[in-house]
């Protein structure tokens, strides 16, 4: 192992301990490769993650290796760190790292941090959630060529709502599509507007498309995670690397691309040249908030026409309107 590199991030004289430790086999990309990657994104991943709390995918000995998720930040930690009071479902509170500039995020790959699940509001205004993300989630059996279809069903969807939406590849097999909010809801009202479109898209094309939280009833259709956008729940962030063994990174992409586009390609190797040359295709996203009231006022919709609430993951407490917690195939048993 080489010494460790000392860095200077904008003013914060950061320690990169073991630079050289290799943290992604296929190409053997180290922890000083992760550093450099991220001071070249910095500007576009700031834009999407600064000042919110961030969960913590550690692997100290790379991709592959042992793993955890670690929301409170360690005991010792510089004076400089900002960390800020997150809860859990039921209530528990940690202390969780902030993504308040490069050097925090720099500070957290030190520590084998190959994940960022990022909170969907701002530190400073946990109340107010400022971001709806439709999760594109493969089913077994289904295509990534059925998720871009179902992105291309969502966007047109969405478009007839006056509401813009911006993909990216999840780094994995599926996409998301963000929707940059206007400062007017909290958690629990993004997650039924997320209900509602789920719905509306599982209307429009039952054949590609289910809103259906339980495995047994999807089949090989595109499911909408609704859930991700739960209070409390976080989402794997733009720009940011996954603990895969290439190195794949959850890109924004424009919407021309998505027809196109192989996530697996997109990579530490291959993003930072892409972002230079095709620019940030999220860039003045902020600028543009969306109001998500067409979707609230079909989930109004929904109730008044007998619909309950979808099924809310198992470790939140039991919801008003909530359907019983139990797949159909055991309650059919039961």
């Amino acid at each position: 192992m080489s010494e460790a590199v000392t860095i200077d991030v904008d003013g914060v004289e950061l320690t990169i301990s073991h630079p050289d430790k290799v943290f992604f086999r296929q190409r053997g990309e180290t922890k000083l490769d992760l550093v450099r990657y991220y001071q070249v994104v910095a500007g576009p991943l700031l834009d999407t993650l600064r000042g919110r709390p961030l969960l913590l995918e550690r692997y100290p000995n790379g991709a592959g290796g042992k793993s955890w998720f670690q929301k409170r930040v360690p005991k010792s930690v510089p004076p400089w760190l900002v960390t800020t009071v997150v809860s859990t479902p039921n209530g528990t509170t940690s202390d969780a790292l902030v993504a308040a500039d490069l050097a925090h995020v720099l500070w957290a790959v030190n520590l084998g941090c190959l994940g960022f699940h990022v909170w969907p509001f701002h530190a400073d205004t946990p109340e107010v959630t400022d971001e709806l993300r439709v999760d594109l989630d493969p089913s077994p059996g289904v295509t990534f060529d059925q998720v871009r279809e179902a992105a291309a069903v969502t966007r047109e969807t969405l478009g007839e709502l006056g509401i813009e939406a911006l993909p990216k590849t999840t780094g994995s097999r599926g996409l998301h599509l963000y929707v940059r909010l206007q400062p007017r809801w909290d958690g629990y009202q993004v997650r039924a507007a997320a209900v509602a479109l789920a719905r509306m898209l599982e209307r429009r094309r039952p054949d590609l498309i289910t809103a259906q939280w339980w495995k047994e009833q999807r089949g090989a259709r595109v499911f909408v995670d609704f859930n991700q956008n739960a209070p409390h729940k976080t989402v794997f962030g733009a720009w940011c690397v996954r603990p895969r063994v290439g190195a794949q990174v959850s890109t924004p992409i424009h919407w021309d691309e998505v027809a196109t586009v192989q996530p697996d390609t997109l990579t530490i190797a291959t993003v930072p040249a892409r972002l230079a040359e095709r620019g940030d295709p999220w860039a003045g996203a902020a600028e543009r908030p969306q109001s998500i009231e067409p979707l609230l006022e079909q989930s109004r919709r929904d109730m008044e026409s007998g619909l309950m609430d979808a099924p809310w993951p198992p470790v939140y407490p039991k919801q008003p309107n909530e359907p019983p917690r139990v797949a159909p195939s055991r309650a059919r048993r039961s």
